[in-house]
């Protein structure tokens, strides 16, 4: 069976792994611009610590629109299946992030520049919310049991390859380019360069099949009329749990990849370039351990991964911030990659673990409404919150209390959560209160 399946796993795999890095590609350039120019070219009349706010604070529009986007895309991959809810998330957030490639500055419109800059964001994060529920529900529903969270961990490489694309292109950019240039011009090519992205993505999914378990449920006759009505009406708990578990691993991924990108270029002097190539190289280490974090999910369980990542991030996140305040490459290096491993040992068995969690009738809603209301609580708010805490001439310690009792909090939810991986000698999962995927029913 294994032999028969794994090829067009591998096929299906690439193919959402590919979608999902392109996705990301488009979110991850505008928090890399947030970082380094967009303050002064969008809120010049702001001073430099008020316009990074203001610039992260378009930053977190597009984390407040990913649950709007759930809510949107959530239902349609419900009720007309997974595939049609990746074309269109993927062409959504590609056409928004190629127009802020588009927007003049302030000192072109005025007002209107931010004005059309947050609108932008919105719509990029309204497609970045129906992108995720889709592509890991095809993969995982589409795996073996018995292998559901290597599978699904593939979607979970994209945003460390996204991220590299479009942190690569600005590295590129900035080192070859002088600073007036890069200001002037140069920060727009990424986005421009997302039109090629997304038109390649398209490509790719176009030939994707749909979930078996969907098409069951179409044959039965048992989709879900109002996904979004039953999952705040029977599943908000579980959807709470999620959200609150998930929440520190976006924390800690945005303190190291834009947070510190701003904190360490305009406090401590470091180079653009030089601290965009130590967070690169820990993104880059974090993203070829995933297919092995996921593959341990499969071996010991959801549950206990998402458990030791958050415990790891409570020991770690005072040693990040003394390791970035030596401006130090290595150091800064190692400190960016404790974080992010212990963000991969919960986030890579996430596209299993939250699937087995709803049933399938609301799974594509109640899964990625779960993962993108963790964005919000720790995403949005992270880059905000510890550029605010770091504007004193001391080390930031602030930020690494914040981060730690964001760990706690999401161990806390964590434990309140049940395990779901299936068991060898019960492939329906008998150690837990939930069924397997094939099963369609939930833990309440």
């Amino acid at each position: 069976m294994h032999h028969d399946r794994s090829p067009s796993m591998a096929r299906l795999a690439a193919a959402s792994l590919a979608g999902t890095a392109i996705e990301f590609y488009d979110f991850f350039v505008y928090g890399t611009a947030a970082a380094l120019v967009l303050g002064p070219l969008f809120f010049p009349t702001f001073s430099p610590l008020a316009g990074t706010l203001a610039a992260f604070g378009t930053f977190a529009v597009g984390f407040v629109s990913r649950p709007l986007g759930s809510m949107l895309f959530g239902p349609i991959g419900d009720r007309h299946g997974r595939r049609p809810v990746l074309i269109a998330s993927l062409l959504l957030t590609g056409v928004a992030t190629v127009a802020v490639g588009f927007v003049p500055t302030y000192d072109s419109i005025g007002v209107a520049a931010p004005v059309l800059l947050l609108v932008l964001r919105f719509l990029q994060g309204l497609g970045l919310g129906g992108e995720w529920g889709g592509a890991v529900l095809l993969t995982a529903e589409h795996a073996p049991a018995e292998r559901r969270g290597l599978w699904s961990g593939f979607p979970q490489v994209g945003p460390a390859i996204g991220f590299l694309l479009a942190n690569g292109t600005m590295l590129a950019l900035s080192a070859t380019l002088s600073d007036a240039e890069f200001r002037s011009w140069g920060w727009r090519v990424p986005f421009w360069g997302a039109g090629l992205l997304a038109g390649a993505g398209l490509l790719l999914r176009a030939q994707l099949t749909e979930s078996p378990r969907f098409q069951e449920l179409a044959e039965l006759g048992e989709r879900a009329t109002a996904p979004l009505a039953e999952v705040v009406r029977g599943h908000w708990r579980l959807v709470l749990l999620t959200a609150g578990g998930l929440a520190v691993g976006y924390a800690v991924f945005y303190a190291v990849t834009t947070w510190s990108l701003a904190y360490g270029t305009e406090r401590l002097g470091v180079a653009r370039t030089t601290l965009l190539g130590c967070i690169m190289a820990a993104v880059a280490v974090m993203g070829a351990l995933t297919p092995l974090a996921a593959h341990f999910g499969d071996r010991f369980g959801r549950r206990p991964l998402c458990l030791v990542g958050c415990v790891a991030t409570v020991v770690w996140m005072f040693p990040l911030v003394a390791l970035l305040r030596t401006g130090e490459p290595p150091l800064m290096f190692l400190g960016f990659l404790g974080a992010l491993l212990a963000f991969i040992t919960m986030f890579a068995v996430t596209s299993a673990y939250l699937p087995e969690l709803f049933e399938a009738r609301v799974r594509c809603t109640g899964a990625a409404l779960g993962y993108n209301l963790a964005g919000v609580l720790g995403g949005a708010l992270t880059p905000i919150v510890a550029t605010a805490m770091s504007h004193g001439d001391g080390p930031p310690w602030g930020v690494a209390a914040y981060l730690t009792a964001a760990a706690l909090l999401s161990l806390g939810c964590f434990v309140l959560l049940p395990e779901t991986r299936p068991t060898a000698d019960r492939p329906d999962g008998g150690r837990s209160a939930v069924r397997p995927l094939e099963a369609g029913e939930a833990a309440v």
